[in-house]
């Protein structure tokens, strides 16, 4: 079996969404396009490709990631083993690249538009999804005892709205926007802070940590939000090179999506590699298949 061959799709280029990217890159799946929206707002900016976005260019963990305007520039980026990004919100590109898999990981506690016809496998992540009925598996994003588990039928678990324990910490660690406005930095990621020290501003309003610890992440400056938007992330834990790496949750949530592709490739007969750019027929057929061997009925 070849994954190389594998064209992939992830909507979104955030933190998550990067962690799974970096997993399956890793794992020798090179043909990865993220698609993202024009304006981006992601906190953890360090691990995050969609940064790419605005600055033309992503590292993560050592692995490049670059922005892309079309199809061509798509596969000249796969050919020389870069990940694309492209700005695309109406998710265009999916006829046009016509991907093996599309990753839903988007992360908005809701479906915003995907499909089991978005690609002959789809996966969503966390909740919002349905396995079955919005995508063919669905990936559990809740930490505890089920956190990575791939869902072939029902839903992951609902939002629990409290951030994950670190250093014994929870909401206190995250910065939140205290009114609509447009955002200002005032501190750097990797920095260290003290309870108190202002971060960055909303709309000219301040908004302090409210512990001490490293800035781990924090939203870039001139984005509009709104009231409660989360815009930064204090670690307790004080180590800045937590800033600069993939999470152990984005990790295990990379795992979950390789284990569910390469359950996927196994079982409907994918050998793979497919050269890049080659026009994929999806028939209903495979598509049925797929759905078959996760779970449908």
């Amino acid at each position: 079996m070849n994954l190389n061959g594998c064209r992939l799709i992830i909507k979104g280029g955030g933190e998550m969404a990067s962690g799974i990217a970096v997993r399956l890159y890793k794992a020798g799946l090179r043909a990865i396009l993220i698609l993202e929206v024009p304006a981006p707002s992601a906190v953890r900016r360090t691990v995050s490709f969609c940064e790419a976005v605005y600055d033309g260019e992503q590292q993560v963990e050592g692995i490049r990631a670059r922005r892309a305007q079309n199809r061509e520039e798509i596969a000249a980026l796969w050919r020389q083993g870069i990940i694309a990004v492209a700005v695309d919100p109406d998710w265009e590109l999916l006829g046009q690249i016509q991907p093996h898999v599309c990753v839903d990981a988007i992360l908005a506690k809701c479906n915003m538009g995907t499909t089991l016809t978005d690609a002959p496998f789809t996966l969503g992540i966390g909740p919002g999804f349905t396995a079955g009925v919005d995508t063919h598996a669905v990936i559990e994003t809740n930490r505890g005892h089920n956190l990575g588990r791939v869902y072939t039928e029902g839903a992951a678990q609902a939002n629990s709205g409290i951030p994950g324990n670190i250093g014994g910490y929870t909401v206190e660690r995250v910065l939140r926007a205290p009114e609509e406005g447009i955002t200002q930095t005032h501190r750097q990621i990797g920095e260290l802070v003290r309870a108190g020290d202002v971060a960055l501003s909303v709309g000219g309003a301040p908004v302090a940590a409210l512990l001490d610890g490293v800035v781990r992440g924090l939203i870039r400056s001139g984005v509009s939000v709104i009231k409660g938007t989360k815009v930064g992330d204090i670690d307790p834990r004080g180590n800045a090179e937590y800033c600069y790496t993939v999470s152990e949750k984005a990790r295990a949530l990379g795992g979950a999506v390789l284990e569910a592709i390469c359950a996927y490739i196994t079982n409907q007969g994918y050998n793979g590699p497919c050269p890049i750019g080659e026009t994929l027929d999806i028939s209903h057929s495979l598509r049925h298949k797929a759905f078959l061997i996760f779970g449908g009925s």
